[in-house]
């Protein structure tokens, strides 16, 4: 941006104000001003014809998101312009020059910044399974847009000042070497998190069960952490070191959310098998919080030492419902073995006494 430029194209009209400098910077402000209302409003005309053509809400927020920039730029532009005709010292004059550049770049970056969260949670809405930005590494790439932009701003301004960014880079090294030795375990835990984040084996909802065996629901997935809400409603905080090096199995995970449930039932010897498993599917089936689809199975598993044991297979909406379901299942079960007359196996052990001592005779 040549602002010197500028006011020598705009020396014929400034020769109106000659020997009235201030006159002359408020002509030029005025004009700015004037320039910056035309270019914001002309702007807004011609991209909104073009945003009617489209579908979607995304291109209205980036016209919204580019007129403000536009008019400050212009207005800073004609501000340092006006600064200029008043001819002051040499070091004023720079020091007008870098703040106004200073203010721009700090301007177009929050513009950049804005720009690059609509376009993500655009990327996002739209994400497949293959996408690479989907809801779940959108948190990872916000933030590393943020410290992307944020170190070129600061980068660009270090350069308007002439400000030798050789030093502060070598500090910066040592400083991060020695931040690195202190605080590993949390270095360790914020990498953990990025990883998560951009593998996602698990999202806010699931149901996962650690190598503890300790099972809930995901409620937040952080940079340092994520918590676990357990089914006696306490929240667990882990960190994300140990997530990420864990053994977790995630009920929620695989085509669908459904969860498949097994209930276990043994019969005496000597039961009617086809009634038995007609039973079970009909009990199942009347059940409707079981699915019907995958339809309920039965199995014969194996001849036990006292009964013959099956297992009724079904599933259910979400992991959630397992134990509800599994606890209506076993109480329909009982009672329906009983009207049916089946009768369900215990242990018990018979004593057989074959004589008794001559004293006790």
């Amino acid at each position: 941006m040549d602002v010197d430029a500028l006011t020598q194209s705009l020396q014929p009209a400034l020769d109106y104000f000659a020997g009235h400098p201030y006159a002359g910077a408020g002509a030029i402000l005025l004009a700015g001003l004037l320039l910056a209302w035309l270019t914001a409003a002309l702007t807004g005309i011609i991209l909104r014809s073009i945003t009617r053509r489209t579908r979607g809400h995304t291109d209205d927020l980036i016209l919204a998101a580019l007129r403000g920039p536009l008019f400050w730029t212009v207005t800073l532009v004609a501000l340092l312009a006006a600064i200029l005709q008043l001819q002051p010292a040499d070091g004023i004059a720079r020091a007008w020059r870098a703040g106004t550049w200073t203010l721009l770049i700090l301007i177009w970056s929050f513009f950049v910044l804005r720009l690059t969260r609509i376009l993500l949670n655009a990327f996002s809405r739209r994400a497949t399974a293959s996408s690479v930005i989907r809801p779940q590494t959108l948190p990872l790439f916000t933030n590393l847009s943020v410290v992307l932009v944020m170190g070129a701003a600061i980068y660009l301004v270090f350069s308007v000042w002439h400000i030798d960014m050789t030093a502060w880079l070598a500090s910066a090294g040592i400083l991060g070497i020695a931040v690195g030795f202190a605080a590993k375990d949390t270095l360790a835990n914020l990498f953990s998190g990025v990883f998560i984040l951009a593998d996602a084996p698990y999202k806010i909802g699931d149901y996962v069960v650690l190598d503890n065996g300790e099972r809930g629901k995901i409620t937040h997935i952080g940079i340092r952490s994520t918590r676990l809400l357990t089914r006696d409603d306490v929240e667990v905080t882990i960190p994300n070191a140990i997530m990420g090096n864990t053994r977790i199995t995630n009920e929620s995970g695989g085509p669908h959310e459904k969860f498949r449930i097994r209930v276990k039932i043994g019969v005496a010897y000597g039961s009617d098998i086809d009634q038995v498993r007609d039973l079970l599917l009909r009990i199942a089936g009347q059940d409707t919080e079981v699915c019907s689809d995958p339809e309920p199975r039965v199995r014969f598993r194996s001849f036990g030492p006292s009964s013959l044991d099956l297992e009724l297979l079904c599933w259910v909406e979400n992991p959630e419902l397992r134990g509800r379901v599994v606890d209506t299942l076993n109480t329909a079960i009982y009672k329906g073995f009983q009207d049916a007359g089946i009768t369900i196996p215990f242990a018990q052990q018979d004593i057989y006494i074959k004589e008794l001592p001559p004293r006790a005779m």
